[in-house]
C-alpha cells in the first residue's frame, strides 16, 4: 500500500475483560474503543436497522478520522439475494448517511449459497451505484465469484472484493476487483470466529498493507475472531505492527 489510508479495527467495538487496559478506564464503550483502534465494523446493521439518530450519536462519539464500515443488511443479501431489494437498500442507505464524514465502506457480504449470476449482479450493483457513490466492498461466499468475468463485473461498478480468511479458495485470500480499496476480514482459522492469529500471521499482513502492490486510496483490515476476544488482540498487534 503505498500514500493511502490504513484503518484497522474489529467486529463490533467490545473490549473482551482480559484486554480492557490497552484502553481508557472512563467512557462509553465505543469512546474507549476509539481512543485506541482507527476502525470499526459495524454488523449489528446486518441483522436490524438503526435509527438515523443512533448512527448520529455514534459519530459523535469518536475522533476526527475515526471511520465505521456498515455492514449491509441480511434482508437484501440472504433473503432477497440481491433481486428486487430497492426498498430495503433505500432504507438502509438514509439510516448510513447520518454517520456522515465517519462513514467508511459498506460491507456485501453473500451467503454461501449465493452463486454468481451476470444479469443479476449488474442489476443489482447498478442500482446499488445509482443510489450510492462511496466506497464498496463485497465478501462473495461461493467459489463461482472467483473468476475473472466476476472480478471485472465487480471492478466495473467501483467495488472491492474482500481478502478472507478462511478462504473459500485460494483467490479468495488476496484482494480482488477493484483496487482503490483494500478490505481484509480475518474470521479466525482453524477455529472461525475464535482462533487468534500468530505474531508471524499478524507482521506478514502488515507487510501486505504496507507494500503490496495494489494502489490503494484505503487499506483495511478487521479481525471477526470476536468469540473469546482474541480480535482485539490481533487489532493492537497489527496496529503496532504498521
Amino acid at each position: 500500500m503505498k500514500n493511502g489510508s490504513r484503518l484497522i479495527g474489529t467486529a463490533g467495538w467490545s473490549i473482551p475483560k482480559q484486554h480492557a487496559e490497552s484502553f481508557p478506564g472512563t467512557g462509553s464503550h465505543l469512546e474507549r474503543y476509539a481512543a485506541r483502534l482507527p476502525a470499526v465494523e459495524i454488523n449489528s446493521s446486518f441483522y436490524r436497522p438503526h435509527r438515523p439518530a443512533t448512527y448520529a450519536r455514534w459519530a459523535a462519539s469518536v475522533p476526527p478520522g475515526f471511520r465505521f464500515s456498515v455492514k449491509v443488511p441480511r434482508e437484501i443479501t440472504h433473503t432477497r439475494r440481491l433481486v428486487d431489494a430497492e426498498e430495503p437498500l433505500d432504507r438502509f442507505l438514509a439510516e448510513v448517511q447520518a454517520l456522515g464524514d465517519r462513514l467508511g465502506p459498506l460491507l456485501i457480504q453473500l451467503p454461501p449459497s449465493l452463486r454468481y449470476d451476470q444479469a443479476v449482479v449488474e442489476r443489482y450493483f447498478s442500482s446499488f451505484r445509482d443510489r450510492f457513490s462511496g466506497l464498496l466492498a463485497c465478501e462473495p461466499r461461493h467459489e463461482t465469484w472467483f473468476t475473472d468475468a466476476a472480478e471485472a463485473t465487480l471492478a466495473a461498478h467501483g467495488i472491492a472484493r474482500v481478502a478472507a480468511d478462511p478462504a473459500v479458495v485460494p483467490r479468495a485470500a488476496e484482494p480482488g476487483a477493484w483496487p482503490g480499496l483494500v478490505y481484509h476480514r480475518l474470521h479466525g482459522s482453524p477455529e472461525i470466529y475464535r482462533s487468534p492469529y500468530s505474531k508471524a500471521q499478524v507482521t506478514a499482513l502488515a507487510r501486505a498493507m504496507s507494500g503490496g502492490g495494489r494502489e490503494a486510496g484505503e487499506a483495511w483490515c478487521i479481525f471477526d475472531n470476536t468469540a473469546a476476544g482474541e480480535a482485539t488482540h490481533n487489532a493492537l498487534q497489527l496496529l503496532v505492527a504498521l
